[in-house]
């Protein structure tokens, strides 16, 4: 049978930097890899971000939603039958930041793939630098995505000691009664993603997943917005101040994360990858330019206004 691991992890906390080096050891080892980009949004910034992962061992699928769940969910499933004779010995599902975890366990246990997949490792990336305000909705969805975890894989380790991360994660895990909890020296790795050593990224291959229960809340995710502005232009520094500013003023709604590949000249081309903690910007070379802002009770009228001058297109 074919083994598939889900990688989940809330907005930002680095599920993609993570496969990059998680696919790597996979191949190392002889496997034959796929990933899925699992995505809710219209449009999937990461597969890009992914795209040099491609050789005759790793292969790159993408699902895209926009209409729905069960339409998503659906599409789920036959992509996954389609690949089902394709001779792949892992799969590593990466869904979006907001994900009901549900979804995974229950296309897999339906008919045929309940014959063809076995589901290998949950792992969860955490943010060591975590906002500690979340809002209510956001934590439920942390505490979710997090539950049936088997390893917990802690990010941004250099810009934070992780402890107080994971004593966070347990302490929403008790806000809503969930049964999972995560042993700081047993459950979880803490540190940066190119030291994790053979052995580690093993334990974390092997790691399987845990049978968590917790109260389910009704649709959550529903609240969160994704914005999308096409073919940007834009000089660095002045992109830089207009993303601090969605980040420093409430007026634009709660961001949460900014992402994308920009075009600051000619020739020229970075990608952003923002949170509230920070901001990355690094040089790159892509096919694709769009910023996408996610969040929690967007302004869409004045983030629009903010990017109109600087793009062909802005979110509709």
């Amino acid at each position: 049978m074919i083994k598939i691991d889900l990688i989940t992890g809330f907005l930002g906390s680095g599920k993609t930097t993570f496969i990059k080096e998680y696919a790597q050891y996979l191949m190392s080892k002889g496997e034959k890899v796929c990933i899925v980009e699992n995505d809710y949004g219209a449009v999937n910034v990461d597969m890009v971000m992914l795209k040099d992962l491609l050789s005759d061992n790793c292969n790159l699928e993408m699902i895209v939603g926009g209409d729905g769940k069960e339409a998503h969910r659906r599409r789920f499933k036959t992509k996954l039958i389609s690949m089902g004779m394709s001779g792949f010995t892992r799969v590593i599902v990466e869904p979006s930041g907001i994900y009901d975890v549900d979804e995974f366990f229950d296309v897999l246990y339906d008919e045929p793939l309940d014959r063809w997949y076995e589901i290998g490792s949950v792992i969860t990336i955490l943010d060591a630098t975590i906002d500690k305000e979340l809002s209510e909705k956001s934590r439920y969805i942390l505490m979710s995505e997090a539950a049936w975890s088997g390893k917990i894989v802690v990010s941004k380790t250099d810009k934070k000691e992780p402890k107080q991360a994971v004593s966070f994660l347990n302490g929403v895990m008790e806000q809503f009664g969930c049964t999972s909890r995560f042993d700081y020296e047993k459950d979880v790795v803490k540190k940066p993603f190119g030291e994790i050593t053979a052995d580690e990224f093993e334990e974390i291959k092997n790691s399987g997943y845990k049978r968590a229960s917790y109260v389910k809340l009704p649709e959550l995710d529903n609240e969160y917005n994704s914005l999308f502005y096409f073919e940007p232009e834009i000089d660095e520094s002045l992109l830089k101040g207009k993303v601090e500013e969605l980040f420093n003023k409430d007026k634009y709604g709660h961001i949460i994360r900014v992402k994308g590949f920009v075009k600051t000249g000619n020739d020229e081309q970075i990608e952003i990858n923002a949170t509230g903690e920070g901001i990355s910007m690094q040089p790159v070379k892509s096919s694709t330019n769009i910023i996408i802002v996610i969040g929690e009770d967007l302004n869409k009228e004045l983030i629009n206004d903010m990017f109109r001058d600087y793009c062909t297109q802005v979110s509709l």
